[in-house]
């Protein structure tokens, strides 16, 4: 099984949510972590159950506002709470090449919670380069987190979250 670290420079993370008024966008920097994987023939091999684990300082959620960096902070509790954490648990192909589903755990704001959606893996560089993407809508509320109010706006509990994962054959 080969391991491929997650490259930073080129992974990226991004949350909006809706509001009242417009949609709050978000971008997360310094994703890190590493997965672990058997590629055969240019494929994901499946018979060799793949780990994944993913991490993120939350501190580092930016929406270009500081007025609402501000409330994230203070919501999100960054002090006490510095760290998202993702492990995949199970991947099962779908019937597109390339198509995966992907259930796990994701520990955020002192709570973990099973989450499951569908991903797309790129093998790229002849097995060298991993690319992986998905997005998934969660609910604030299941991690404890009331939705804010900023002045006027109404912040919605829905966080529509994306992500492009470029992880390097290690070694």
């Amino acid at each position: 099984m080969a391991t491929f670290r997650i490259v930073s420079e080129r992974s990226r993370l991004l949350a909006e949510t809706r509001s009242s008024l417009h949609p709050i966008r978000g971008d997360f920097a310094g994703v890190v972590g590493d997965i672990e994987v058997e590629v055969t023939e240019g494929r994901l091999d499946l018979r060799v159950p793949p780990k994944a684990r993913v991490e993120l300082d939350v501190g580092s959620l930016k929406t270009g506002n500081m007025l609402y960096d501000r409330e994230l902070e203070r919501r999100l509790e960054v002090r006490k709470y510095p760290q998202v954490r993702a492990v995949m648990l199970e991947v099962k192909a779908l019937g597109a090449a390339g198509r995966y589903h992907v259930r796990g755990s994701l520990a955020f704001h002192g709570r973990t919670q099973s989450v499951e959606g569908e991903v797309s893996v790129r093998i790229l560089d002849d097995g060298a380069t991993l690319e992986v993407e998905g997005e998934k809508t969660l609910d604030m509320r299941d991690f404890g987190l009331e939705p804010p109010k900023i002045l006027m706006l109404r912040v919605y509990p829905e966080v529509r979250v994306w992500g492009r994962i470029v992880a390097q054959r290690a070694g």
